[in-house]
């Protein structure tokens, strides 16, 4: 529900707000309330004739929560770049402008005019470098014991202590600041903001000409004197006012700070500094060769420094861009960052976000820089395993770039161990907290029954160290994970482990949407043969198992279609999968997908290989499935298998025997006692009677379609360009609407069927 303010409250907040006599603790509780509640109705609040720097700084803030009307923020903005051009009265200060200029900017960057941006831009170069290096004069109390002779204010210090020489930044300390002392800190502050929204991409100088990129860098070295920079245009002089500005901070934090505190601000104020040096070096390309050197020291010298993991995010962000005008070999920037970090502190939650976002952000880019982004995915899902599902979303646009020929088999792998991965990456953070004691490698004679113990076992260190590993391998170590899922199963009801289990159906999905665009026949058979193999190498979480199982099967179609060839070229696979009736009841998904799949697919229009003696043996073996499962054996209870897979078995029966059809006699006979089936006690007992209807009239369809061979085999065996058709969406829909015709036909009103 939307509150509204009374009009006349309104009324009495804005004269309060503007009473000059009225206290200031007042005026920034009305203001407040005026922000909160906006849209307020009745609001008749103008800066136009405000002079009190604090009091059009509350105005403002209010005027510009009413909405994002381009005319009112710009009518603010041309305020308040008015009072900063000007010269102000006595006792008023610009630092409470700054603040209402930002807040213009984001709302609205075309707000300013060209020759007000270089107004304000003139005015930052100055406040960026010219502030005073000497502390601020503390404010007089006005208590009856204080001195009006105060002691002359000292220089500020750097945050180890020593007297500042240079001049002064952000990381500059002093016990009080003088007025251009924060105007400099708030430009700082906003900086970044600006030059993104008002720095030029191209450099004119009066010395560009026709001159090289290398001339104009040489000109961008020497011209540093103050008067040469005084003659540069205002955003190019603020550019390189602030580039001095960022080398200065990015000397200062190489400090020992005194305090956490400061220690903290170094850090942040060098990520802002790498980003801020990053968009000048975009807007003028003649800082590149400077700014390179530069950093290139930087990240030697903190590489090896965790606490400063998030500085080299901007720093390899820096050379992604430019590394390559830089004429700088950027690979050990790109492998320290994706195989130490990640390794090290995936438990970091905020760095992992920073981190994810960093390569979504740059995934196109990183794929064509360097190898190192593909070949260290395993690293990188380490965040996800340990920080899902926040991360989800982004993993889902970087996942494409990280595939291909040569990482789709492993990337599937990993992502079915997904799980499982938490679990050691859980293992291996306990483990690092145990006291060094205890530490101490296992008796290898010894197997071990718990998960710490195994993860010092040496039985176990080869397949932690593959689950753990940095980046790509090719060597195949999923026979040796399998002791290992079963032994961290214990950790399967870990919420950590539940949620990374949730996001697996998920990127699944969009593994084989992903392969799909390029797999060839190769790698959509060894993905058949994998979906096979690893239904039943999955991760003892039971919904985490029914999830896969129907990514799995629904998938498995799909590589049927793109390759339908692989039916006859994985024969003995499909033979060995389909012809196992333990399937069903484990993988039932899976299992009906691939007899819908032999039956679609095992025909001469699909492949010219196929042959009536490869028909024959996939015949025989569902053929005795299906006997298994439709066997009554008295006083033995019948075990209850899904009625979609006795149909799904039944119509691929029925497929094989029209494409050789001295079969038809065989099924048509199984088919005719499916009635005796579903009305035997034993049966009745454990379906219901509706999927025992279900069960009986797909056997009474297929019966009689089977009465008229030609058209079972038109049916069941269509030519190659009908082949392309789709005849059935899903295997549980019902068969073709030829099939329910010749039903019709056969029998208007369906009855009996002979047993």
């Amino acid at each position: 529900m939307i509150i509204k303010l009374d009009a006349q409250l309104v009324e009495l907040l804005q004269a309060v707000l503007c009473s000059p006599k009225c206290p200031q603790q007042i005026q920034l509780l009305c203001a407040a309330i005026l922000r909160e509640m906006a849209p307020c109705d009745g609001l008749r609040l103008s800066c136009e004739r405000i002079h009190d720097t604090k009091l059009l700084s509350l105005v403002s803030s209010v005027l510009l929560a009413q909405g994002e009307e381009k005319a009112e923020v710009s009518a603010v903005g041309q305020r308040i770049v008015k009072a900063l051009e000007g010269r102000l009265p006595e006792g008023q200060s610009s630092r409470y402008l700054l603040p209402v200029l930002s807040n213009v900017i984001s709302l609205s960057p075309e707000a300013l005019t060209e020759e007000q941006t270089n107004v304000v831009s003139k005015k930052m170069a100055d406040w960026l470098r010219y502030a005073s290096t000497q502390q601020g004069v503390a404010q007089p109390s006005g208590g009856f014991f204080s001195n009006p002779r105060t002691r002359q204010p000292g220089p500020v210090t750097e945050v180890d202590g020593a007297i500042a020489t240079d001049f002064f930044t952000v990381l500059s300390l002093g016990q009080h600041y003088t007025e251009d002392q924060w105007l400099n800190m708030q430009t700082f502050s906003m900086l970044r903001k600006w030059l993104l929204c008002y720095g030029d991409k191209k450099m004119n100088t009066p010395n560009s000409g026709d001159k090289s990129q290398t001339d104009r860098s040489v000109v961008s070295v020497v011209s540093t004197s103050s008067t040469s920079s005084r003659l540069l245009p205002p955003k190019e002089r603020l550019r390189e006012k602030a580039f001095e500005y960022c080398q200065r901070l990015i000397e200062q934090s190489n400090r020992q700070a005194l305090k956490k505190a400061d220690g903290d601000l170094q850090k942040a104020c060098l990520i802002e500094a790498v980003a801020i040096m990053d968009i000048i070096c975009k807007q003028d390309s003649s800082y590149v060769y400077r700014a390179a050197s530069f950093l290139k020291i930087l990240h030697g010298r903190i590489s090896g420094d965790a606490t400063y993991a998030r500085a080299l995010l901007p720093i390899a962000q820096f050379f992604l861009n430019h590394g390559e005008m830089a004429a700088v070999d950027s690979d050990a920037i790109y492998k320290h960052l994706f195989t130490d970090i990640p390794a090290q502190l995936f438990h970091n939650s905020s760095l992992a976000f920073e981190f994810v976002l960093f390569c979504r952000d740059n995934s196109q880019l990183l794929t064509e820089t360097s190898s190192v982004f593909r070949q260290s995915f395993p690293n990188l899902f380490k965040f996800l395993a340990w920080n899902s599902p926040p991360l989800i979303a982004e993993f889902v646009d970087i996942l494409p770039f990280l595939l291909d020929a040569g990482t789709a088999i492993e990337i599937f792998h990993l992502l079915l161990d997904l799980p499982c991965l938490t679990a050691a990456l859980d293992v291996q953070m306990r483990s690092s907290s145990l006291p060094s004691s205890e530490r101490a490698a296992c008796d290898p004679a010894v197997k071990p029954a718990a998960c710490l113990e195994a993860f010092r076992s040496p039985l176990y260190r080869s397949a932690f160290q593959y689950l753990l590993r940095v980046e790509s391998v090719s060597e195949d170590f999923q026979e040796r994970l399998i002791p290992l899922r079963q032994l961290l199963g214990s950790l399967a009801s870990s919420p950590r482990v539940v949620q990374c289990a949730d996001t697996v159906p998920v990127l699944l999905e969009l593994f084989f949407s992903v392969v799909s665009e390029f797999a060839d026949a190769s790698l959509i058979n060894q993905l058949v043969v994998l979906v096979l193999q690893r239904s039943d190498q999955l991760y003892e979480i039971p919904a985490f198992k029914d999830d896969v199982h129907r990514v799995l099967s629904s998938q498995l179609v799909m590589l049927c279609k793109l390759h339908p060839a692989l039916i006859v070229e994985l024969s003995k696979e499909l033979l060995e999968f389909s012809g196992t009736v333990s399937n069903i009841q484990n993988k039932e998904p899976i299992f009906t997908h691939v007899v819908w799949a032999i039956g679609e697919y095992m025909s001469v229009s699909y492949d010219k290989r196929c042959t009536v003696e490869q028909i024959n043996r996939f015949f025989e073996t569902l053929e005795a499935v299906l006997f298994e499962v439709t066997q009554v054996r008295p006083q033995i209870s019948v075990p209850n298998y899904a009625p979609r897979a006795i149909t799904v078995l039944m119509a691929a029966l029925t497929k094989l025997a029209a494409r050789s059809q001295d079969l038809i006699p065989r099924v048509s006979l199984f088919l005719s006692k499916m009635r005796t089936f579903v009305q035997s006690p034993a049966v009745t007992s454990v379906y219901c009677e509706e999927d025992r209807e279900e069960i009986l009239t797909r056997a009474t369809e297929l019966m009689n379609l089977l009465k008229m061979p030609s058209v079972a085999q038109f049916v069941f065996t269509p030519s190659v360009d009908v082949a392309r058709t789709r005849f059935q969406k899903e295997v549980n829909d019902t068969l073709p609407s030829a099939l329910r015709i010749v039903t019709r036909l056969l029998e208007p009103a369906p009855g009996f069927v002979p047993g």
